[in-house]
């Protein structure tokens, strides 16, 4: 299954607010819709179904990718779906919108793809690249005069990271703590999930 390209409205409207996924606001439904939405009766399946879908669109992962993440996450001796946020986390794309030199995480991608950023003064052009402490992540000189860095005050960056914003550049100075993870959402419910569903 490929990468959801389709309307991201759509998505925040079935999910919930998922603040990397678009610029745009969501408009809240009336209140006729959101009584028949809540009245419907929820299994186990479908709410960890909705928890799974929620981390899978926050980040713009495909299906196979994010089993990828789990199985991975299920190799360390630690709770499972706290490392698994936390691989997704240092993931670049999402450094970069964490960092505020991006609005959204698909623009992030963006900027990855068309090899606007540079990792340790290499060319990264792969969004699922796991970033490390003491990495620097630099926009390209060609884009500086193109974009402005989002405020710092619009922004709270998170402990993990720093950014010198005249010149562009981020610093990851250290693993990203569970305390500060971007998406509000119950970690367990998607290892449940892909336990069940082998």
């Amino acid at each position: 299954m490929s990468r959801y390209r389709g309307p991201r409205l759509k998505i925040i409207y079935r999910l919930g607010a998922l603040s990397g996924l678009s610029r745009k606001k969501h408009i809240s439904t009336s209140d006729k819709k959101r009584i028949r939405i809540c009245s419907v009766k929820k299994s186990q399946y479908f709410i960890r179904l909705i928890e799974k879908q929620k981390l899978r669109f926050y980040y713009g992962l495909t299906e196979q990718k994010l089993h990828k993440y789990v199985k991975i996450a299920g190799k360390v001796k630690s709770s499972r779906g706290i490392i698994l946020l936390k691989i997704l986390e240092m993931r670049l794309d999402n450094i970069i919108f964490r960092l505020g030199l991006s609005s959204t995480i698909p623009e992030a991608r963006q900027l990855v793809n068309h090899r606007h950023i540079l990792v340790n003064g290499c060319i990264i052009d792969i969004p699922s690249y796991i970033c490390k402490p003491r990495d620097i992540i630099i926009k390209t000189n060609k884009l500086i005069n193109n974009y402005n860095i989002i405020s710092s005050t619009l922004i709270s960056l998170p402990n993990h990271l720093s950014i010198d914003s005249l010149q562009l550049k981020g610093f990851i100075n250290k693993i990203i703590d569970s305390k500060e993870i971007g998406i509000k959402i119950n970690e367990l419910l998607v290892v449940e999930y892909y336990s069940n569903n082998k």
